[in-house]
């Protein structure tokens, strides 16, 4: 059955939508779509009647006859009378990445390049497939040399660790999936941070979480990078209030905030949770690439109970789907009842090179972080020139910064940055509610051509807001952040 958005829900989504000038009803229609088109109003998502949106908005009922109107005629929503209207995308390659021969350049995605070795340890990985064939090949744990190699890399770390503890999936995203499926019962409350990952937010939403939200701001490296004391005070007050079965937490370089959490603020966060009872997930997609912090921070459960999600997606490369789940086995066994019926597990291969590829993290981790450090001192230093009424945070780690811009516009900044061949996140796409339009993600992870040409697009952009209204024929939108 298709969802429904109220009249009142979708005016929280529109925030300040309507602009200097130009017609209402191309603005309000502008902003619906770059809703549908960034996922914050999901496909096949019933909208509002024209008449409660209009008495909603103070419009009149021909404003929003309008603009639902034209975004027919883009095919963004389709209506049947009697029916009412629901959002549509124009075809899957409308919110896929742009292909490299398109006039775009993707400045949504928070991934690194695949590192440049990575054809040779295929290579060498192929070596060790004769050794797996006499097996049926479906996965659904992980092969004992991966799960072993995992066990032993958070050893290393300081979190002592078995290889029974440890389940291979497709990714981090399947982890947040399989265990938003295993955890959490429709009604449920869970905590998530705000801003988030909004993949996170997503999988619990559709295993029928009602999320809990805690503020995380953004704060310039060194001492003053990690969480502060009313940040812990909000997570630890909103886990006994709330009492939530589950919360999604990235204790280091949040994603988009670069924000980590303190050892004492990560006991104290697990010591609340414990009395509650709730789960806490912890994703360590980011945790290994400092860049200069200058703290050894150990994986989250060393300070306390804690499932952690892990992948090579921002290390190694997105395009090896390989992750890892960390848990007791009570937990596991259910995880594998969640899982059986949905997938078959691990592609064979893949787990092949990774286990070749966690034996040279370390060097790994070497070239990330000066790769890191390289992009963001570059960026740091194009958006000052460009941008000087921005706040832009001095991150120590992680791959992107958030940007504040000043003012409520990064919603029609990414729209008319789009006119300008850049296709960026606008800051509502990590909250919920329509939350963050004064502020914007920016991945430092980029080569130094692409992100001098990601800057130049973004300050015509900028440029472009305050002379003409932002054009209503792009369609470009990145699906994965």
């Amino acid at each position: 059955m298709d969802a429904t958005l109220s009249a009142r829900s979708l005016e929280n989504l529109l925030g300040d939508w309507r602009g200097d000038g130009g017609s209402a009803y191309r603005a309000l229609a502008d902003r619906i779509r770059l809703l549908v088109l960034d996922g914050r109003i999901p496909v096949d998502t019933r909208l509002p009647a024209e008449r409660d949106l209009a008495e909603r908005l103070a419009l009149s009922r021909t404003t929003v006859t309008a603009a639902y109107r034209e975004l027919r005629d883009q095919r963004l929503l389709h209506s049947v009378r009697g029916s009412g209207s629901v959002a549509r995308l124009p075809g899957a390659p409308a919110i896929l990445p742009a292909p490299p021969t398109a006039d775009y350049i993707d400045f949504s995605k928070a991934a690194p390049p695949g590192l440049p070795w990575l054809a040779d340890v295929a290579r060498a990985a192929a070596d060790d497939l004769p050794g797996e064939l006499g097996g049926a090949g479906f996965d659904l744990v992980g092969t004992p040399a991966l799960r072993a190699a995992i066990a032993d890399r958070y050893t290393a770390r300081g979190l002592p660790t078995h290889p029974e503890q440890i389940m291979v999936t497709i990714g981090a995203q399947h982890a947040i999936a399989l265990l938003s499926r295993a955890l959490i019962g429709r009604g449920d409350r869970a905590l998530i941070e705000a801003p988030t990952y909004p993949h996170a937010y997503e999988a619990l939403r559709a295993a029928g979480a009602r999320l809990v939200t805690v503020p995380v701001e953004p704060r310039d490296g060194g001492a003053d990078g990690f969480g502060a004391v009313d940040e812990v005070e909000a997570l630890t007050r909103a886990i006994r209030h709330s009492n939530p079965v589950a919360a999604y937490l990235m204790p280091d370089f949040q994603n988009p905030t670069g924000r980590s959490l303190s050892a004492d603020a990560r006991e104290r966060v697990l010591d609340a949770a414990a009395r509650q009872g709730t789960v806490v997930i912890a994703d360590e997609t980011t945790a290994e690439l400092d860049i200069d912090r200058g703290l050894d921070l150990a994986p989250l459960a060393a300070y306390g109970p804690a499932v952690m999600i892990g992948s090579v997606g921002k290390t190694v490369w997105g395009g090896i789907r390989v992750g890892w789940i960390r848990a007791e086995r009570p937990l596991l066994r259910r995880l594998l009842a969640v899982r059986s019926p949905n997938d078959l597990g691990t592609p064979i291969m893949e787990q092949l090179m990774v286990t070749r590829l966690l034996d040279r993290m370390d060097d790994i981790l070497e070239l990330r972080r000066e790769q890191l450090r390289a992009g963001r001192d570059r960026l740091e230093s194009l958006l000052a020139g460009a941008f000087p009424d921005w706040h832009v945070p001095h991150v120590d780690g992680g791959i992107v910064t958030w940007v504040g811009l000043g003012a409520p516009v990064s919603s029609q900044l990414a729209l008319a940055a789009r006119s300008q061949g850049l296709i960026i996140a606008a800051g509502p796409r990590f909250g919920i509610d329509g939350a963050f339009e004064r502020f914007l993600r920016l991945p430092i992870c980029y080569s130094a051509e692409t992100t001098d040409a990601a800057v130049q697009a973004l300050s015509r952009a900028w440029g472009a807001l305050a002379r003409t209204p932002v054009p209503a024929d792009q369609g470009v939108l990145g699906a994965v952040v």
